[in-house]
């Protein structure tokens, strides 16, 4: 069952990353490398951070669904554009799955909380953030006008307390999936987001010759 759920995320997780590459104007290797990346970029960072063997090196069946995502966007972009909202509703229950299962795996190697939380988040966003750097676009972490990461953060941080007080067991797990999922959703319908990082002096440079010090961003 764990596999299974893991290939269906890495499966719209790489479709996610096979229509930046079309979007690109990448061919057909470039869209099944970046569906590779946004699928399984951060399991993989997460387990050379245990000093583990990924698993997608260990188990070839890893590489199928990214694979049939780059297919699927070949031959069927049209539909498939048709589909983003439904691509981004299970991106976003990748989203809830990855990062409890990220954060489990961290605990179960002997990481403290905090640092299981990280790894949590990491294994939720990494490959949506090298999909986006390597395509030379701002990643959707990054973005100001979503919270993209803010749902992951919480949710790892709930399975580290419910980990600690001994409350963890697969319907408390599935229980903060469901959140993350829930949140994730309520952000893109409302366009929910965080201060900037500018905080409230952030403004606009002066323009040449007005009074006042020039500042560059």
């Amino acid at each position: 069952m764990f596999l299974l759920i893991e290939l269906v995320g890495i499966f719209f997780f790489a479709v996610s990353g096979s229509l930046v590459a079309a979007r690109r104007g990448f061919d057909i290797i470039g869209s099944m490398f970046l569906a590779g990346v946004a699928g399984l970029g951060g399991g993989v960072v997460r387990d050379l951070i245990l000093d583990q063997t990924p698993a997608t090196f260990t188990n070839p069946v890893y590489f199928v669904p990214a694979v049939l995502g780059a297919l699927l966007v070949y031959f069927f972009t049209p539909a498939v554009q048709k589909l983003h909202r439904l691509i981004l509703l299970f991106d976003a229950g990748g989203l809830g799955l990855f990062c409890v299962t990220g954060t489990l795996k961290a605990l179960t190697f002997g990481m403290n909380p905090i640092t299981a939380v990280l790894l949590g988040v990491t294994t939720a966003v990494g490959g949506g953030l090298l999909r986006d750097v390597i395509s030379n676009v701002t990643p959707e972490l990054f973005n100001p006008r979503d919270i993209y990461a803010l749902p992951a953060i919480a949710g790892a941080a709930i399975v580290s307390l419910l980990w600690v007080l001994g409350w963890f067991n697969p319907v408390t797990g599935v229980a903060v999936a469901v959140v993350v999922f829930l949140a994730r959703l309520a952000s893109l319908k409302y366009g929910w987001k965080v201060p900037m990082a500018a905080g409230h002096w952030h403004r606009e440079p002066p323009a040449p010759g007005s009074d006042g010090p020039q500042r560059h961003y």
